[in-house]
């Protein structure tokens, strides 16, 4: 991943590929933002005049590239919009900082390193600034850089892509304050694992699949101290999952159920995080039309936000238990796929009626939150990419929350939007249950087509334990992006939710959710 370090230098002493300057949209034009005073000097205070003139306006997500004149020490200086000018001389916004650092970190790529001279105030800037930046510079190239034989020797890789910003250097801040030191390594360590999570999202379903996905937890877990256990088919069908079995009996690939557990001995809390993990979701019998198959590989983004969440707490060494189950599937049609009609017995000993198989994460998520409350956790966390109809509600940026507790709702809204995730506490309407009546079982996999978020949430409420304060992020929005990159945020897997389990974690290990 790109290296990431703290420097007190000047703005122009600074020996570099380039440097990375602020600016803001002002009221009567182009604002140069603090931070860039060397690089306005070097331009005669001129620097807002010329950027005007090439058509800048310091909107967010602008970037404007220029030579850099004589007295830096650099070839390029880049202007990155931070949006409107703040009212009343106050600060920029952490996540105008992330946004205009990650617009600029992928403009470099290619660089080996670049400056960032914006706006830092205080620690909690320069963490917003070297978060974006990392996830800014994020690639995926796993599958890059074959050889072509019948190609020359290309230096960067086998299909002529560059590679991401080797390194950025933060510039204002102070490298031996424990505090900016402690603020850059957080930063590394969570940002890696939202990459993480990015390369799981982003790996093809060939190569990715319930016991791969396994193994990868199983090497996490012997890296950082994680306890994991893994039930695979033998367990599942001796435990009685029959959600988990009844989704990933259509595939060669069985399924999997995996429990990382990650202990502090100081821990006065347990929070257990719950994800969906189908591998790829052909929508099984009921297959989905045509269209909708390319992306759904991206399917168990939210077993992978979980996955990094964990580990992220264990390295981040915070003092709470976080329990992270990934419930793992393929969903495929077969010969041996559950059918429309049929009767699963679910972990918790409920039936469920399947009248939809591309319904199929509320199936696996069931038992796994089944599981998850006989450890009789302080709070439960799912996340899911979970159904259509929340990005038909909130769009494609925006991912939903539910829960059975408004406060907690209400907590896990302000972390998300203090941590840049935009999301929206969503309601569990208690009229739209009915819908969800069987006459053959004890619960339907479906219910009415309107309002269908909310109606997965009161299904998976079913298999809550009782007592357990429970949360549900719809993450279906925000965890693929299929658009051009903006901001941090890349084409493809975008790590959603991870930023705010890990916050919260830290918020529970502080004891501020009571």
């Amino acid at each position: 991943m790109t290296a990431l370090t703290l420097s007190t230098a000047g703005a122009a002493t600074l020996r570099a590929d380039a440097l990375v300057v602020g600016v803001a949209k002002g009221a009567k034009g182009l604002v140069v933002a603090p931070g860039a005073e060397a690089v306005d000097k070097a331009f005669g205070g001129k620097l807002a005049t010329v950027l005007e003139t090439l058509g800048a306006s310091g909107a967010e997500g602008e970037v404007t590239k220029l030579p850099a004149p004589e007295g830096l020490k650099v070839p390029v200086v880049i202007a990155a919009g931070l949006g409107p000018v703040p009212e009343k001389d106050a600060a920029f916004d952490g996540e105008a900082l992330r946004r205009a650092a990650g617009s600029a970190a992928r403009a470099l790529t290619g660089s080996k390193k670049a400056g960032f001279a914006l706006p830092i105030t205080s620690v909690e800037d320069a963490e917003a600034v070297a978060e974006g930046a990392l996830l800014g510079a994020y690639a995926f190239t796993a599958y890059q850089g074959g050889e072509n034989k019948l190609a020359p020797k290309d230096k960067k890789n086998g299909n002529g892509a560059k590679l991401p910003l080797a390194e950025v250097t933060l510039l204002g801040t102070k490298p031996r304050d424990k505090a900016f030191k402690a603020a850059a390594e957080r930063a590394t360590t969570v940002v890696e694992e939202i990459n993480r999570a990015r390369d799981l999202i982003n790996t093809p379903p060939n190569d990715l699949y319930p016991e791969s996905f396994a193994a990868v937890a199983t090497a996490a877990g012997k890296e950082h101290g994680i306890k994991v256990q893994i039930f695979d088919e033998k367990a599942l069908a001796k435990g009685g999952f029959g959600g988990l079995l009844g989704v990933g009996q259509g595939s060669t690939h069985g399924p999997r159920l995996v429990k990382l557990a990650y202990t502090h001995p100081k821990a006065e809390k347990t929070l257990a995080l719950v994800g969906k993990g189908i591998t790829y979701d052909s929508g099984g019998i009921s297959l989905k039309p045509a269209g909708h198959n390319e992306t759904m590989k991206c399917d168990m983004s939210g077993a992978a936000a979980v996955f990094a969440a964990v580990v992220a707490a264990a390295r981040l060494g915070l003092q709470v238990n976080v329990t992270g189950w990934l419930a793992l599937a393929e969903n495929m049609p077969s010969g041996n796929a559950t059918r429309p009609g049929d009767v699963l017995r679910m972990y918790s000993g409920k039936t469920v009626e399947v009248l939809n198989t591309d319904a199929e994460g509320r199936l696996v998520l069931g038992d796994a939150l089944t599981r998850a409350s006989e450890e009789n956790p302080d709070a439960i966390v799912d996340v899911a990419t979970l159904t259509g109809a929340m990005v038909l509600a909130l769009g494609h940026r925006t991912f939903g929350i539910m829960a059975n507790d408004d406060a907690f709702r209400t907590s896990i809204h302000e972390i998300a939007e203090e941590v840049g995730e935009a999301s929206w506490p969503m309601p569990l309407p208690a009229d739209l249950r009915k819908g969800m009546d069987s006459p053959t079982a004890d619960i339907a996999n479906m219910g009415e087509r309107m309002g269908g978020g909310l109606v997965a949430g009161l299904f998976l409420q079913e298999f809550v334990g009782e007592g357990i304060t429970w949360a549900h992020l719809d993450i279906a929005g925000p965890a693929f992006h299929e658009g051009a990159p903006y901001g941090y945020t890349p084409k493809g897997g975008t790590g959603s939710a991870v930023r705010t389990l890990v916050k919260l974690a830290e918020r529970t290990a502080a004891g501020d959710l009571g």
